[in-house]
């Protein structure tokens, strides 16, 4: 642990470490936010991010989750931490474990649930993840696999997969928000994706977003919908307090 630091949000105090840890032989640097105060075992929150890696802002909904009263922990999906320097690298990045490898994927994906669950405040009973973009995606291959978590939410994710979850197999209830309007998300994915949830027997809802396009959450989308990513400020407000009132149902308040 190290790069203790301390932030605000919502008015309680944050304090954020940096984790190391590794999925096989590569070392992750993940980034860990919590209550300051925090005395009693709370529930644990993974956030996988979007494909950039672990940036700015992929933190900041570590610290916005901490600031709620959760242990939250970022996980690194690249190694060593690693940011994308531009959407191409980041199309590698992710492209490298999404198109390339998702048992790696899935590898980092169950090191840093391990990690989250070895932290000290962390009540390993009460497990949750959020995903986004591609963390969305992660997210989703971790509950396929029969996870041990209360549940997941994705914002804008991709909902494809080449191994379907079977039947039963999914212990983790699943909530997907998304954008109405996704064109990296198109109707035949969708209902792909549907009926695996159908045929696995998951406990799953999935609220779309009129008007909203892919990576509807994220103010750095910029505001052109017609290149397909753009943020979305009601569908972000909207996302959120959804994701909060299931968190409270799923995980306690």
């Amino acid at each position: 642990m190290c790069l203790s630091a301390i932030a605000e949000d919502k008015g309680l105090a944050v304090k954020t470490e940096v984790i190391e840890y590794k999925a096989g032989d590569v070392v992750m640097r993940g980034y860990l936010a919590y209550p300051a105060g925090v005395k009693d075992k709370a529930p644990g929150v993974l956030v996988f991010s979007e494909w950039q890696g672990l940036n700015d802002y992929a933190k900041h909904l570590a610290e916005q989750l901490a600031g709620l009263g959760y242990v939250a922990f970022a996980a690194d999906m690249y190694g060593d931490g690693k940011v994308a320097k531009d959407n191409t690298e980041a199309g590698t990045l992710a492209g490298a474990l999404k198109v390339g490898d998702r048992s790696e994927l899935l590898k980092r994906a169950t090191a840093a649930l391990a990690t989250l669950k070895a932290q000290e405040h962390v009540d390993q009973t009460r497990l949750a993840a959020i995903g986004y973009c591609f963390g969305g995606t992660v997210a989703l291959e971790l509950v396929r696999s029969g996870a041990d978590l209360k549940g997941i939410v994705t914002f804008h994710a991709g909902l494809d997969t080449p191994h379907p979850a079977e039947a039963g197999r999914i212990k983790a209830s699943i909530l997907v928000c998304h954008g109405a309007d996704d064109p990296y998300a198109p109707k035949a994915v969708v209902d792909a994706f549907q009926d695996e949830m159908r045929k696995s027997g998951a406990d799953w809802q999935m609220v779309f977003y009129g008007g909203a396009v892919h990576s509807f959450s994220n103010p750095a989308s910029g505001n052109d919908k017609s290149k397909g990513v753009a943020y979305n400020e009601a569908a972000d407000r909207r996302s959120w307090a959804l994701m909060q009132s299931y968190f409270n149902e799923i995980l306690g308040k």
